[in-house]
């Protein structure tokens, strides 16, 4: 990509996949139709436009057919490296900034924030957390990716729970995300219910094999270890949220988390805890329920009607399916963050971050 034709600038400054990752990932592909814009950074995929390093001497020249160029951060790192590129090296670049983060800011960090010409912010919450004028843009999803009309070969483990129902739970094995409140609530729920199994897919790091370690105890405590399954990482995590019944997101603490819309997407209602995003995209009683945060009865309470009444359930995930076609597609997070870049390049100075809107 020639350096004159990038209008916008997407770093992506940790090598490691990370939710930020998967965002630059799935929306500088469907913003590359309408704008010059590359990504730059360790460890993205091949088919992402990239800015090369050795292209940097290029950005003090203007765009074509722009007064300057914007560079999108997501991190402090990548704040930090675009006021230098700003305000040291004097290259044309307004920033823009994207949080998601749901406390209130370091001191450093506060001190980038100030110093950005337009924040972003994921969610109406995260937005509360800011001391300067934001956009609340909620993510997106690729609906083409899940979808409950996708077709494709069950996997071996899918295979061994054929004609189960199955209730999911899915991300990285910590206490962060809650995984033993799902188990606590499944050791709870299951007995009753013993046509359903529970799935939990994520990886589990070196730091917290202990914490596994003591749900298996619990687990197997129980009598329940051929019904509760941990699967570790796997390649198609869109094939399972189509074959999950009931989809549970229990973190105690979540930037915006993705999972709950990738579940309704595959016409699955969800329980989530109150954290994150999830009490925006989820309409309570409609498409799902949202409980209190570190609750596993809680949990369990809002969970059991949904295992033992099929119409019910149903119901909730063709809701969940209608829901996020009409909220949350990609493309309209695309648009919307599209609108903040023109009003940069219309207004030819530093925004003024305009409005605070939701969805």
């Amino acid at each position: 990509m020639h350096i004159r034709d990038v209008e916008v600038i997407a770093p992506n400054f940790k090598r490691r996949l990370s939710g930020v990752t998967s965002t630059i990932v799935q929306l500088v592909p469907l913003q590359a139709r309408t704008l010059g814009i590359a990504a730059l950074g360790p460890g993205l995929p091949s088919h992402l436009p990239k800015l090369r390093w050795r292209q940097f001497f290029g950005l003090w020249t203007r765009p074509a057919g722009r007064p300057f160029r914007l560079w999108h951060a997501r991190r402090n790192t990548e704040m930090l490296a675009g006021l230098v590129l700003r305000d040291v090296l004097r290259m044309r670049l307004k920033l823009v900034f994207t949080s998601a983060a749901q406390r209130r800011h370091t001191a450093w960090t506060r001190f980038l924030i100030r110093r950005m010409d337009a924040v972003i912010a994921t969610s109406q919450r995260s937005a509360a957390f800011l001391e300067v004028p934001a956009t609340v843009i909620l993510h997106g999803i690729d609906l083409d990716a899940f979808s409950p009309e996708r077709i494709g070969a069950p996997s071996p483990a899918m295979q061994a729970l054929a004609g189960r129902k199955i209730v999911g739970c899915s991300g990285r094995i910590r206490h962060q995300k809650g995984t033993d409140l799902f188990v606590a609530a499944m050791i709870d729920l299951l007995p009753r219910h013993p046509d359903w199994t529970a799935v939990i897919t994520g990886r589990t790091t070196a730091e917290h094999t202990g914490f596994e370690a003591a749900m298996r105890e619990s687990i197997g405590a129980a009598g329940l270890a051929d019904r509760i399954v941990f699967l570790g990482e796997v390649d198609d995590i869109a094939a399972w949220f189509r074959r999950f019944d009931l989809y549970v997101a229990p973190p105690r603490n979540e930037g915006f988390g993705l999972t709950p819309l990738e579940a309704m997407a595959s016409r699955k209602p969800v329980v989530a805890s109150d954290a994150g995003a999830f009490a925006e995209m989820i309409v309570e009683g409609v498409t799902g329920h949202v409980v209190p945060v570190d609750d596993a009865a809680a949990l369990a309470s809002a969970i059991a009607p949904l295992l033992g009444d099929d119409a019910r359930r149903q119901a909730a995930g063709a809701a969940a399916l209608d829901h996020v076609r009409r909220h949350f597609p990609l493309a309209r997070e695309a648009a919307e963050i599209g609108a903040v870049y023109t009003r940069l390049w219309a207004s030819g100075k530093k925004s003024s971050g305009s409005t605070r809107t939701s969805r």
